[in-house]
């Protein structure tokens, strides 16, 4: 029961990444500068509607050890977390520029929130709008130039942006599982 459970819901984010991908407009974009926000809103859209689905109560919630193997696996909140942290640090690298939030800490999930859904909501919204700022910088003539990577190392302006767009999709898969673990249906896959 458990392998058909987990077929199911790989096929429903499989499902919700297309069904995201469908939503883009009709008409081409300009320039590789509108592609890439196209797909950065597409990836804000389907990640800030489930996080937004979780219930505040149930924020603190991780899959029990007695489902699987489950032991230390980030809680619902961190993955929402880790996902506006990587936002950052990306964005900040396509900018050239020191972050606007503290990521010293070095915690993959980024530095604690107070405030609960609430604050960390925020903190999701506001890493999108930076992560758009960041985008706007690229365009056709710097997209292959050679930026600091924000993990050390060297990417083109064009990698670091493709990481930015595709990146929360990994998390968001696992958000998908959470939310239907606790019996919500992530919004991307409800039917319209």
């Amino acid at each position: 029961m458990k392998r058909n459970q987990l077929i199911a819901v790989v096929l429903f984010v499989v499902l919700g990444i297309a069904a995201a991908a469908a939503q883009q407009p009709s008409a081409p974009p300009a320039n590789f500068t509108e592609a890439m926000d196209r797909q950065l809103t597409n990836a804000e859209r389907t990640v800030v509607g489930a996080a937004d689905a979780m219930p505040a109560d149930k924020y603190d919630f991780a899959p029990p050890t007695s489902m699987g193997d489950f032991k230390g696996v980030r809680t619902f909140a961190q993955q929402v977390r880790h996902i506006a942290t990587a936002n950052y640090a990306f964005g900040s690298a396509l900018l050239g520029e020191k972050p606007p939030v503290d990521l010293s800490s070095k915690d993959p999930n980024g530095p604690e929130i107070k405030g609960g859904k609430d604050a960390i909501m925020k903190y999701l919204r506001d890493s999108y709008s930076y992560a758009h700022k960041a985008i706007a910088k690229i365009n056709d003539q710097n997209k292959l130039d050679l930026i600091d990577g924000p993990f050390g190392g060297k990417s083109t302006r064009f990698g670091t942006a493709n990481i930015l767009v595709w990146h929360p999709y990994d998390h968001y898969g696992q958000m998908v599982v959470y939310l239907r673990m606790n019996g919500i249906v992530p919004p991307a896959s409800r039917q319209q």
